[in-house]
């Protein structure tokens, strides 16, 4: 493993040694091993009693489900679906899921098509909610695939705990080589971080217009560098070293702020 990755030092950063050798807050290293081990620890997470119990009750309301609305309806349905199609941010906006899933993605005025983030247009063709009802959904292997999914996500939010960032730069190694336009890039929450946050743009970009926001991408990286997976790879690293001083940073404050009292 290289010392230095998007020109930062690790070795001063997280104690890398030149023979390989790496302290525990290593981001770079974490990725490493989170890759090596993704198999069987994706496996522990789904026999854990929180995944357990959140795909049992999934399933258990699927089965009972005797139509979409109510069934999207459902806390403990939008909590794995959502979760397990890269929307978990949208959990609780029942009339938005609502609306977006039971489109039509052969429309492209549909709402699923309209919204920015593209993972509603991915859902919407692949539950098919609009034409198929919950045909799609009832299918045993397609229920399988839902909670192999959420329990890969569950796993994979859970590294962000000790490694921030880690979850996304896993996702971005999987799904960068897709990437053909900004717009690719803007369209996808995942990505969207990745890429901003190792340029160093602000996230406050997402009040600009769309083409301030393609420029500012644009400016900064040659977007068809993306189908190089070596590049996919070593810009991966370069957001967990961004990702990581970000926390840094963020803590070394918070702790200043308390020691002068000004955070409980």
């Amino acid at each position: 493993m290289s010392g230095t990755v998007g020109g930062i030092d690790l070795s001063l950063l997280y104690g890398v040694s030149s023979s390989g050798g790496a302290s525990s807050g290593n981001p770079v290293l974490a990725l490493t091993q989170a890759e090596k081990n993704q198999t069987k620890q994706i496996a522990a997470q789904a026999k854990t009693p929180e995944v357990q119990r959140d795909v049992a009750a999934f399933r258990k309301a699927v089965a009972s489900a005797k139509d979409v609305k109510t069934l999207l309806a459902n806390p403990a349905v939008q909590k794995v679906l959502l979760t397990a199609n890269g929307l978990s941010d949208q959990i609780g906006s029942t009339g938005l899921v609502t609306k977006a899933l039971m489109s039509k993605p052969s429309d492209p005025k549909s709402l699923a098509n309209v919204l920015p983030n593209t993972a509603w247009k991915s859902a919407a063709a692949t539950y098919d909610f609009a034409d198929k009802g919950l045909t799609v959904l009832k299918d045993p292997k397609v229920l399988d695939t839902v909670a192999s999914a959420y329990a890969e996500i569950s796993w994979r939010k859970s590294l962000d705990t000790a490694t921030p960032g880690l979850s996304d730069a896993l996702t971005f190694r999987e799904t960068a080589t897709k990437v053909k336009t900004a717009d690719d890039i803007l369209g996808d929450p995942v990505l969207r971080r990745v890429v901003t946050t190792a340029l160093g743009i602000p996230q406050e970009i997402a009040y600009q217009s769309l083409n301030a926001q393609e420029k500012a991408i644009t400016s900064k990286v040659d977007v068809k560098q993306f189908k190089n997976k070596d590049f996919v790879e070593a810009f991966a690293k370069r957001y967990l070293v961004a990702a990581a001083s970000t926390a840094q940073a963020s803590s070394t404050g918070s702790a200043g702020l308390q020691a002068y009292g000004l955070v409980v």
